[in-house]
């Protein structure tokens, strides 16, 4: 494979021009990459599996900015959508560049009380989402030649949690997922990479049990905080990076 061309960027709009999908992008993290992602300079399309309001007001917040967005409703773990919402995202801006797979299924549950369907339900959109949404973007993103996947992954598929059986399982699938693709999708210059965030100061509640003085930097993560490291890697400075699993989390977990 030839080496990478060098690329003149507009370090104020670095991603000017490309196409961005986010899963899960209707409030919290989501919400925080995709309005990184178009102040980045990307237009995006925000999904979400059933709340169009919160879809709409991300994106609402992201034309308030001055970028250019669109809502789309799909279920992850429904192939004929997420198809219908790529075709969307085609219709609308061309291509597609940036896939960023955020859709999640929280839980707390003990392991002897989790259901077939609870671990069925968990692993469907956390895990299978990420493979349905991949498999949906690869052709554009290879027509386009090159782009960038960032699944959200997190910390519990590092680090033991009572309760998190189900979503380690998940989380620690899409790192496994990551590296494969990476390997496997060089050579179409598309890097995919596994953001892990810790506690997140969302409106969702981080468990009681988990406490900020448990964590080395001493407080929680900002969603805009992982929302940058997402930007990072899918802008031309991040494009080396592939087959990594980033921990953002204040050294709540560090890799060995």
């Amino acid at each position: 494979m030839p080496p990478e061309p060098k690329l003149m960027t507009d370090r104020s709009a670095p991603l000017r021009g490309q196409v961005a999908i986010v899963t899960g992008g209707g409030r919290n993290i989501g919400r925080a990459i995709a309005i990184a992602l178009a102040e980045a300079g990307a237009a995006i399309v925000v999904n979400a599996r059933a709340s169009k309001a919160e879809a709409d007001a991300t994106v609402a917040l992201v034309t308030a900015l001055g970028g250019n967005a669109i809502s789309c409703l799909a279920d992850v773990t429904d192939r004929a959508a997420i198809a219908r919402m790529v075709q969307t995202t085609i219709d609308t801006f061309g291509h597609i560049d940036i896939l960023v797979n955020n859709a999640v299924s929280h839980g707390t549950k003990p392991f002897a009380e989790l259901t077939a369907a609870d671990w069925r339900h968990t692993l469907e959109v956390s895990l299978d989402g990420a493979f349905n949404c991949i498999q949906a973007c690869l052709p554009s993103m290879i027509a386009r030649g090159g782009g960038s996947i960032v699944n959200i992954g997190g910390s519990f598929g590092h680090k033991g949690s009572p309760g998190r059986a189900a979503t380690a399982a998940a989380k620690a699938g899409i790192a496994g997922l990551t590296r494969a693709l990476a390997v496997e999708f060089a050579e179409h210059r598309i890097n995919v990479n596994d953001v892990a965030p810790g506690p997140v100061n969302t409106v969702r509640a981080v468990p009681a049990r988990i406490k900020p003085q448990s964590i080395p930097m001493g407080r929680f993560a900002e969603p805009a905080e992982v929302a940058a490291m997402v930007t990072l890697l899918c802008s031309p400075e991040g494009r080396y990076i592939t087959g990594q699993t980033v921990h953002v989390n204040g050294g709540f977990v560090m890799n060995n």
